[in-house]
């Protein structure tokens, strides 16, 4: 059956900030503490989606999260009114309030993992939130992500959603980040490739010594089930430790995949030769696929860290060509930018590249795949859509009057302690559920 992959990007929310959160992250610590634009931000990331809508790609929208977290807050012994909680959180504890601040949530690719219908057994689309346990600002993020998920894909004949694993490190899940699927075309049976970073259980494989690994097995495993995936659209392997301590925090900041096209560095799994060698022998298809692997020599670790050239989109085109969605910061380093040129000329399906300005996300550690969740649907499926989230010339010149109105242009570690920043985002988040058509998805709809 004919299908689309539709990229969901998150919107940038209205407390995007700098705060060095992000341990693991190389440009997330390197940026603490800089002033950010949420204004620029969201624009930046609007830009990008109407390029992709423009390429006659269907592209969706995925709203933010409400910040600050008050309901956190109070949990942690902060009492009074709203804006006495922020003011005694800024006092006491400065660094809490920016997590519970985090507008994190915009990097949808660990929103959840989806599994489309044509690798589960009951036919379905299978969501399931990430738990994204390792982060104190990301982990508060799960409930509200499912409640978005329910209102985006409300139909139980075709969409199933699950409850987030269990909120601990061994069952640690990072969403779409670490999975990615094969497959000949997106209607058709796919491999769906699990990337973990450590067994919480089995001591005897490795674990990086510098940084956490994100990603367990046992997730991994757990979700396999969960989606009802059939055995042979299943491969779990094992991201390189080594290169999660130079900074490769995800599988998607070291290898990125489309339809029949994998592009990986040359270091990215764990025992590369056998697992590349795994990929070829599990993949479904019948077309040709290309495993395009990055030699250390031409690309090294610290350049595709520094310019998120694996955390580019990789996108299907018309004619069985692909389009390479890259930051602009691929075509400032030397080597990644000579990479590229020697790709698209390649025989491979890569045969086009397009830039873009995504600075404000860089800056925190995420680049353009970072900011979508990918959703493969067939026409029924995507007719069961909820439409309001779906772009199209309309809704983007709404939604760029919308954050232009509501959104501030410079956001600093002060701010916070402003509770006004928390009336804005309350303003702007109620005008965008209607706007999208989603109801009342934030805690402070729910409870009001």
């Amino acid at each position: 059956m004919h299908a689309l992959e539709v990229n969901f990007d998150g919107l940038v929310g209205p407390t995007h900030n700098y705060a060095g959160l992000s341990y693991g992250n190389v440009a997330s610590l390197n940026n603490a503490a800089s002033f950010s634009n949420p204004q620029e931000a969201v624009l930046q990331g609007l830009e990008k989606m109407k390029a992709m809508h423009d390429k006659g790609l269907t592209q969706g929208v995925f709203a933010p999260h409400a910040r600050p977290d008050l309901n956190v807050l109070r949990r942690l012994g902060f009492t009074g009114n709203d804006s006495q909680v922020i003011h005694k959180a800024f006092k006491a504890d400065p660094i809490l309030l920016r997590a519970c601040y985090s507008a994190s949530a915009m990097w949808t690719a660990n929103a959840a993992t989806v599994s489309p219908s044509p690798d589960t057994l009951d036919g379905k689309v299978h969501f399931t939130s990430a738990n994204l346990n390792n982060k104190f600002h990301r982990s508060l993020e799960p409930a509200t992500t499912t409640r978005l998920l329910k209102a985006m894909f409300n139909n139980d004949s075709y969409f199933a959603h699950h409850t987030h694993l269990p909120d601990q490190g061994f069952f640690g899940d990072e969403g779409a980040a670490n999975h990615t699927r094969l497959c000949d075309s997106h209607g058709e049976q796919g491999l769906e490739m699990f990337v973990f970073g450590a067994s919480a259980f089995n001591s005897q494989l490795p674990k990086p010594a510098k940084f956490p690994a994100r990603q367990t097995l046992e997730a991994s495993e757990a979700i396999c089930r969960l989606h009802n995936l059939k055995e042979a659209s299943q491969i779990l392997l094992q991201q390189n430790p080594d290169v999660i301590d130079q900074g490769v925090f995800h599988n998607d900041v070291i290898a990125v995949g489309n339809a029949n096209v994998l592009l990986c560095h040359q270091q990215a799994f764990l025992n590369q030769t056998q697992a590349l060698d795994d990929i070829r022998e599990a993949y479904v298809g019948n077309k040709q696929l290309y495993i395009i692997e990055v030699p250390t020599s031409k690309v090294s670790i610290q350049d595709a860290v520094s310019s998120y050239l694996f955390n580019s989109q990789l996108v299907s085109l018309s004619d069985d060509k692909m389009l390479l969605v890259a930051p602009q910061e691929c075509q400032r380093n030397p080597a990644v930018k000579a990479y590229i040129e020697e790709l698209i000329v390649a025989d491979n399906p890569i045969n086009q590249v397009q830039f873009f300005d995504l600075r404000q996300s860089m800056q925190n550690g995420g680049g353009p795949a970072c900011l979508r969740l990918r959703v493969a649907l067939n026409s029924q499926e995507l007719a069961a859509v909820n439409p309001e989230v779906i772009l199209d010339e309309q809704k983007y010149i709404q939604l760029c009057d919308w954050a232009t109105r509501h959104y501030r242009d410079k956001l600093g570690a002060n701010d916070f302690a402003d509770p006004a920043l928390l009336t804005e985002c309350y303003q702007a988040l109620d005008e965008l559920t209607q706007l999208l058509s989603l109801g009342s998805v934030y805690p402070f709809q729910l409870e009001a």
